[in-house]
């Protein structure tokens, strides 16, 4: 494993795997959404990695926003208790919608977003993940589009982050305990 970062494991998914589900993904979406007014819609700050390679691999048009959220204090994840520190500029009634996010684990933060989304009405509001932990699920989420499903390890790369770094990796990996 030469030229990784000392803190950086065994790699998961190789960039060219990445990069190859990524194209697949964006020929599926591009198929379910012809001729639909599409907006994707993505978290700050890891999944914004995910979403380009996804925008750029869809034949389709298709618009973009981006939301930042946040926990309430310690634990607060767990209990599913969040709060929006930058809401959609887009409006979404009559739209479809389709939620792009890195990594989906409890799902409860997700759960909560869905639910603050679906009153304004959009057409339709779907999910696409390209890491989905089953393992950790708490909350029952409709998934339409899955990357990969990841065992229950700390991932980085490709957008994810530890303390912020490491996202600027091309590949997904796992971090060495001793780093944490």
């Amino acid at each position: 494993m030469t030229g990784l970062p000392e803190a950086i494991g065994q790699i998961l998914f190789p960039a060219e795997t990445i990069q190859d589900r990524v194209r697949e993904l964006g020929q599926a979406v591009s198929a379910d959404y012809a001729g639909k007014d599409l907006l994707l819609v993505s978290i700050l700050k890891g999944g914004i990695f995910f979403l380009v390679d996804l925008v750029r691999a869809i034949s389709i048009p298709a618009a973009i926003d981006l939301m930042a959220i946040s926990s309430y204090g310690p634990g607060a994840e767990k209990q599913g208790v969040v709060r929006i520190l930058k809401d959609l500029e887009e409006p979404i009634g009559g739209r479809h919608v389709l939620v792009v996010e890195d990594v989906i684990d409890t799902g409860l933060t997700l759960s909560y977003l869905l639910r603050h989304l679906a009153p304004r009405e959009p057409a339709s509001l779907k999910v696409c993940t390209l890491l989905d932990k089953p393992a950790r699920r708490i909350a029952n989420l409709p998934i339409t589009y899955r990357g990969f499903e990841c065992p229950d390890v700390f991932v980085v790369g490709y957008g994810l982050d530890y303390r912020q770094h490491y996202r600027n990796l091309p590949y997904l990996a796992l971090l060495k305990s001793e780093t944490r």
